[in-house]
């Protein structure tokens, strides 16, 4: 399998789907939904094929050789621009440790978000169309070991996503569509600059000796491989590596989203349709973290261990000002909204800790968020879809009437407070424990557990007012889950169990990398002190 494009297929598989729905007329919804519920299905099988035959040993940084189900061939090849010579970029996929977890995440949430989507009556075609291009957008991202690859796949993401908001949302669709657009352009517009600052810094030598620019990302994380005269290589005195850092970063925190670039957030996800919002808080807000990781840290080292306190610091803000402002809602999506904001602080804190515990926290947390906060959304979609309210005030009484619902919104809850036994537990206790150990962010650290009150503080109050008390005689007819909402939760709500008994199965399969982009950082931090990189 190793030898096998595996990778090519779980990404464009959705692409094929996309054009067999562009074929089909569009009085055919049955089958338009069923084409996508298929691609979909196929993509979980592939995601598990790929697990399966991971080889939970191997995990590097920098070294091609630790990376696996590896794609390369030279897909641009282009000569005669003058000074800059020849262009080459690479078809280049492949994944690792820090990679699998999202692989698999944006499978599974891809495909309850196509159960989720059953519902919609609104030109179908044009729907599924597009969230199907964006699924091939998201699974890009977590595959790309090209710069200029990668920047595709990130942009491809955000044209289906606005139409998906603005066409298919609420009352302020539009307005909430293109604050998401706007927002997020602004970040590609950093990190496109940036891209282009490493391409003309780092080098690669073909076979007959020529060495050119290249947007390697591997390449680009060894300091022998940049060029002495490039503005961002750590050699030239005058480099412009530090304002490079920022904007990158700045360019992935508007996607976590980081404090002060949150406020596109709880509008799309109030105005998005459930299954949007179910991508939203599932997949793409890992994509800013995802790209820290890969990206940030490895190619400038030495910017993020000078600015982990600050990273630290805005992960801190993160969680308690989201958690706060979760607790003044009386929208149910929104107060979910908020919750995202304060939860993703706290893979920003274990980001921060360049430790090997951290990182792992910070990764199983993104794909533990994922799982869990699609959970919430379905559940605020299921109730929407009864009630046609979201007003947290607006009902009491509901574990009568829908103790099913009940009991799956309770495990949920309890999974984002970080109960023992569930997913979110251990992935924010490895937060902790790898931010504890790292004595700059300690202080931080300590603030920062508040979170966890605050966030029991607005859940269970939620969870008062909507499922106890007395029930409300307009909703005495309210039903209990349909099959096809049990399918959507049940999924969930057994990988939350699974792997809050059991956090090995996903610890082990991130171990190796995690170890190595620790190890990594460390000597990162030697290598670049020694040139002068501090």
């Amino acid at each position: 399998m190793q030898n096998f494009p595996i990778l090519s297929l779980i990404t464009f598989l959705p692409v094929v789907g996309m054009v067999i729905i562009l074929f089909l007329p569009k009085t055919q919804g049955t089958i338009i939904k069923s084409v996508t519920l298929l691609i979909t299905s196929v993509q979980v099988i592939l995601a598990l094929v790929i697990l399966h035959f991971y080889n939970y040993s191997l995990g590097g940084v920098n070294d091609p050789s630790t990376f696996q189900f590896i794609e390369k061939f030279r897909w641009i090849d282009i000569s005669g621009f003058s000074w800059i010579g020849k262009i080459k970029i690479d078809y280049f996929l492949g994944i690792d440790g820090l990679s699998v977890p999202m692989v698999l995440l944006t499978a599974i949430i891809s495909f309850i978000a196509t159960l989720s989507s059953w519902n919609i009556n609104k030109s179908l075609k044009g729907y599924f169309a597009l969230f199907l291009l964006l699924d091939t957008g998201m699974m890009g991202v977590f595959v790309a070991l090209d710069f200029f690859l990668f920047y595709i796949f990130w942009e491809l993401m955000l044209l289906p996503m606005y139409f998906l908001i603005g066409v298919w949302g609420g009352p302020r669709r539009e307005y909430a569509a293109i604050k998401f657009f706007l927002y997020t352009l602004l970040g590609s517009v950093f990190i496109l600059l940036v891209m282009i600052g490493l391409y003309f810094s780092t080098s690669e030598t073909l076979a007959d000796g020529t060495k050119i620019f290249t947007f390697n990302m591997l390449s680009m994380m060894n300091v022998h491989n940049f060029t002495a005269t490039g503005i961002l290589s750590p050699f030239n005195p005058g480099n412009l590596r530090f304002i490079a850092y920022i904007a990158l970063f700045i360019g992935f925190a508007i996607k976590i989203p980081m404090f002060p670039f949150h406020t596109w957030l709880p509008d799309a996800h109030v105005e998005a349709p459930t299954a949007i919002s179910v991508i939203l808080a599932g997949v793409l807000l890992k994509m800013g973290t995802y790209g820290i990781i890969r990206i940030c840290l490895p190619i400038f080292p030495e910017i993020t261990h000078q600015l982990a306190w600050y990273i630290a610091l805005f992960g801190m803000i993160n969680i308690i000002y989201g958690a706060l402002c979760a607790m003044a809602q009386k929208d149910f999506k929104k107060l979910i909204a908020y919750s995202s904001i304060s939860h993703m602080g706290y893979v920003m804190l274990g980001i921060a800790s360049l430790n090997s515990i951290g990182l792992s926290g910070a990764i199983f947390q993104m794909f533990n968020h994922g799982t869990i906060t699609a959970m919430l959304f379905l559940i605020v979609g299921v109730i929407y879809d009864r009630a046609h309210t979201r007003g947290l005030d607006d009902f009491g009484g509901l574990a009568t009437q829908m103790p099913i619902y009940a009991g799956f919104t309770t495990l949920a809850f309890f999974a984002a407070i970080g109960l023992p036994g569930l997913s979110g537990f251990v992935s924010e206790a490895f937060v902790f424990l790898g931010a504890f150990g790292s004595s700059s962010i300690r202080t931080i650290t300590v603030i920062s557990t508040l979170g966890i009150l605050l966030g029991a503080g607005y859940m269970l109050w939620s969870l008062q007012r909507v499922f106890l008390g007395t029930l409300k005689e307009k909703w005495s007819s309210l039903g209990d889950l349909t099959f096809r909402e049990y399918a959507m939760l049940v999924p969930l709500a057994l990988i939350v169990l699974f792997l809050g008994i059991y956090p090995s199965a996903m610890l082990n399969l991130m171990n190796t990398s995690v170890n190595s982009m620790a190890k990594f950082m460390a000597d990162a931090k030697v290598l670049y002190g020694s040139i002068g990189g501090f």
